[in-house]
């Protein structure tokens, strides 16, 4: 007869666990002490809460195995991908009741500027704003971006990045802004195209002076690749890899401790291979890069 003392949920819970057992709800009811409605009312909710629960430990499994890096929207997807029907809204809920949020705080990282007037090749802009197309390796953009490191040190990192799916293909990262951290990459990027290209390239890049080079502008050439150009000083042209280097920033840099040079090449590369192969673009239709192109490759097959 205690069960008048207990809150009206955990009076329903009594109740059910008895009619359970094989007692008749009306028996159960006179003995607990509550209306019939009531009753109803909190077993309709009960597997909800459970529901909830499992829910909300899902959320933080998510925030935590994309590295705090996804906003509700995001995770939305990610739990519609598992199969949950749940509007973004709950899902923003929770997540401000849980105190997840990935707002990193901006730290100010000076835009590398490696334009030292006319040194060599300025070609034109044959890109034009046009970063979009359904064809890989057709349409590339390269950049230069500094990182600030621990002490005094610089980290300079320069991907080459294929506008069919946002995947970085080559990036060099080196202490020092040399010609060698353009270079580099762009070889390997040439081997690529002679196994992987369909249509002829063009890489889109800056006016600065490591693409005006003799050597960059050779070995285009060489390759039959078309060179082509941002107009000075205007960074909408390359819009693109300004994109990527944002997310970049924002994702692992910003509002993060100081580290080391070699410390953060590591988390360069580790994010890197993170965003071609797990990060999910709403773009490619929920895939990350890599997932895109080798979907669309099988499918060409």
């Amino acid at each position: 007869g205690g069960s008048e003392c207990l809150p009206r949920k955990a009076q329903a819970k009594v109740a059910f666990e008895l009619k359970e057992e094989g007692f008749r709800l009306k028996d159960v009811l006179c003995v607990v002490g509550i209306p019939e409605a009531t009753y109803h009312y909190h077993v309709k909710h009960f597997g909800r809460e459970d529901t909830d629960t499992a829910i909300k430990e899902l959320i933080i499994f998510l925030f935590k195995k994309f590295h705090e890096r996804y906003g509700y929207k995001r995770i939305t997807k990610e739990l519609k991908k598992l199969g949950h029907e749940i509007n973004h809204k709950k899902v923003y809920r929770i997540m401000r009741e849980l105190g997840l949020k990935c707002v990193k705080f901006m730290r100010k990282s000076r835009k590398y500027n490696s334009y030292k007037g006319k040194v060599g090749k300025v070609t034109k802009n044959r890109i034009s704003r046009r970063f979009d197309t359904p064809i890989s390796l057709q349409k590339l953009v390269t950049d230069i971006t500094e990182f600030k490191c621990l002490g005094e040190e610089k980290l300079y990192l320069n991907p080459i990045l294929d506008l069919y799916n946002g995947e970085i293909i080559a990036y060099e990262i080196k202490k020092r802004p040399t010609l060698d951290l353009v270079m580099e990459p762009l070889k390997e990027t040439m081997e690529i195209i002679k196994n992987r290209a369909t249509y002829r390239t063009t890489i889109h890049s800056d006016q600065g002076w490591h693409y005006q080079h003799n050597q960059w502008v050779k070995t285009l050439k060489e390759n039959k690749v078309f060179q082509s150009m941002s107009r000075k000083a205007t960074c909408a042209d390359n819009a693109s890899m300004e994109n990527f280097f944002g997310i970049l920033k924002q994702e692992m840099y910003h509002g993060e401790e100081l580290v080391s040079y070699e410390e953060l090449k590591k988390q360069i590369e580790e994010y890197i291979y993170w965003y071609n192969h797990e990060r999910a673009k709403e773009k490619l239709a929920g895939l990350s890069p890599v997932e895109y192109r080798t979907q669309s490759s099988q499918s060409a097959a």
